[in-house]
């Protein structure tokens, strides 16, 4: 038993072979037993499903186009891979579904894919524009207007599954190094971590919506050439600022 011990356990064979030195009683073998014939039996049933769900995705139709280049390995993302995924290449199945791979967002994994193509479907067309999606997801803000005055303003309540994935995904994005995880760490900054993550939610969902409606690849240099405005209009901040305190802004030494 002492060689099956986990790899993360520090210390050696022989200390973990003292340790299960004891006095074992017949009924707690015979529990223990009991235990591990249920533990694979409902393996084996989570096995069955994962082929009766593969067998229900293979029989959609195919969107992706016959000469897509091939996506290879999925890339690593910056978490562990969960227990209770599929033992099939779910990834795939999605690419084809859904004409164009959702994982290549940053935070979007092959699970979260097949949330929102189970609530959503493969077809956004029944969305006429991007703010229609985002308040069929409760994403965006409910204001509170009268007499043309913007009373209050705060985040829509909701059970959406889809909404809700978005929300786990945005979560992610707090150590994540893209660009959608410097937005997110900028939107914390300034106004918290409640509303950074509805916030991120919202932005993946219409980059969703985007890949969805036109088919194309996710394209990360469309959010470089916003955040590289973002930051000039932060330096033009800054000089103002400088400015009306009667000092000079002067750029440090590459």
């Amino acid at each position: 038993m002492a060689e099956l011990r986990d790899r993360r356990i520090k210390a050696d064979k022989a200390t973990i072979a003292k340790s299960l030195v004891g006095d074992y009683r017949s009924e707690h073998v015979f529990t223990l037993k009991q235990a591990l014939t249920t533990y694979r039996h409902y393996q084996q049933l989570l096995s069955e499903c994962d082929a009766e769900i593969e067998s229900h995705l293979t029989a959609f139709e195919s969107k992706a186009e016959a000469d897509a280049p091939s996506q290879g390995e999925e890339k690593p993302k910056d978490r562990r891979p969960q227990a209770n995924e599929p033992k099939y290449d779910l990834r795939s199945h999605m690419h084809r579904i859904l004409g164009v791979d959702l994982t290549e967002v940053p935070g979007i994994g092959s699970m979260t894919a097949s949330v929102i193509f189970s609530e959503i479907g493969a077809d956004v067309s029944k969305f006429p524009t991007e703010k229609h999606f985002l308040s069929w997801l409760r994403l965006c803000p409910e204001n509170r207007i009268s007499g043309g005055k913007l009373l209050s303003s705060h985040g829509c309540g909701s059970a959406n599954r889809a909404a809700q994935a978005l929300r786990i995904s945005a979560q992610t994005m707090h150590h994540n190094h893209s660009l959608l995880g410097t937005y997110f760490r900028r939107i914390q900054a300034r106004l918290g971590g409640p509303i950074a993550i509805s916030a991120t939610a919202a932005k993946l969902a219409r980059i969703i919506y985007h890949l969805l409606k036109t088919r194309q690849a996710y394209d990360e240099t469309i959010f470089a050439e916003n955040e590289e405005k973002h930051k000039e209009r932060l330096e033009r901040r800054l000089r103002n600022q400088a400015q009306m305190l009667g000092f000079k802004l002067i750029p440090a030494a590459a």
